[in-house]
């Protein structure tokens, strides 16, 4: 199988290419290479790549053609910056993906849309985790792109008959994810001896899925999965000041960098989700959060400063500075 991945150069994408090529796959990238995209995170890994817009529909056909099915990581998807600057959200997540429906309309492509646990907004706690046929009721306006691109499957899957289904994944970590991410930001912030911003009273919940498991369930619904559905995959749930204490453990730092800062507006207390649909597919987690899990990926940044301090130096710093600056003041 020949497969299109957008957006192949970021965080999950790239380890989703890795994922496919060690099956024996062949793999397109296509990605815009925004300040997210790095053509490092693919390096040692056979596959060819294009830079380009998944709004650009010259550019989809240019990457698709050969391949038989596209699965879309393409996405602005840092909360805080959708806060800062909604409109290339819009263009991203809900524009592209209706560029890339299209052409797998015409082409007779299948779509894996990958999208997000944050479109169900925010859970009670104590309530159970979210099935796939819970209401989507967005709080940002990320999830509310993201849920806008989702519908936009939907209406193809109806109306044209497109293959085409979605994944709503848990909150991802792992190796070489952008540091404005809540865990490579406090790991390396904490390695620095740098402030670490907890939102408000930090008791925000959280689940946590491991990238690996991430693009084994991304996998299973693109071989398996029904036009249509979509296929929750879950994470193992922590509260947020729980997790900044670990860190704090895992790299000897001081407890004194812990600063509560001003909470994001329309900040979600809790998110869950119910994987069944996709464990009834096969999936199974592989990866433990607190056996393991968070220790290795610390433990990726403590011995990998190389590539993650020339990120922090640049575009990075301009954009840390505009959202915690005033913060921390």
């Amino acid at each position: 199988m020949r497969v299109l991945v957008t957006g192949g150069a970021g965080f999950i994408g790239s380890h989703f290419v890795r994922h496919l090529v060690g099956k024996g796959e062949d793999v397109v990238v296509l990605d815009k290479l925004t300040y997210a995209g790095n053509r490092a995170n693919l390096d040692g890994v056979e596959h060819d790549f294009l830079e380009g817009d998944i709004a650009d529909p010259a550019a989809v056909a240019r990457a698709g053609k050969g391949c038989d099915a596209i699965v879309n990581f393409a996405a602005e998807t840092h909360v805080d910056r959708s806060i800062l600057g909604p409109a290339e959200f819009i263009l991203t997540d809900v524009l592209g993906a209706q560029v890339l429906l299209d052409y797998a309309r015409h082409n007779e492509k299948r779509l894996v849309h990958v999208s997000t646990d944050e479109v169900y907004g925010d859970i009670p706690l104590g309530a159970p985790g979210c099935t796939e046929d819970a209401p989507i009721r967005t709080s940002s306006p990320y999830s509310a792109s993201k849920a806008g691109g989702e519908l936009q499957v939907l209406a193809y899957v109806r109306t044209f008959g497109v293959d085409a289904l979605i994944t709503r994944g848990a909150n991802t970590y792992g190796p070489r994810q952008y540091p404005e991410k809540f865990l490579p930001l406090f790991i390396t912030n904490a390695f620095d001896g740098l402030p670490l911003p907890v939102y408000g009273d930090g008791k925000q919940r959280r689940e946590w899925l491991h990238v690996a498991d991430h693009c084994d369930g991304i996998e299973l619904a693109l071989r398996g999965g029904a036009a249509g559905e979509a296929y929750n995959i879950s994470g193992q749930e922590r509260e947020n000041i729980e997790v900044v204490r670990r860190i704090l453990d895992l790299t000897q730092a001081s407890p004194d960098l812990v600063r509560h800062v001003e909470d994001r507006p329309g900040h979600d207390r809790r998110y869950a989700v119910d994987s069944s649909k996709l464990r009834g597919l096969g999936w199974a987690p592989q990866h433990s959060f607190d056996a393991g899990g968070l220790e290795e990926t610390v433990a990726w940044y403590g011995e990998n400063r190389e590539w993650w301090e020339p990120i922090k130096s640049g575009e990075y710093k301009r954009y840390y500075e505009s959202q915690y600056a005033a913060r921390l003041a």
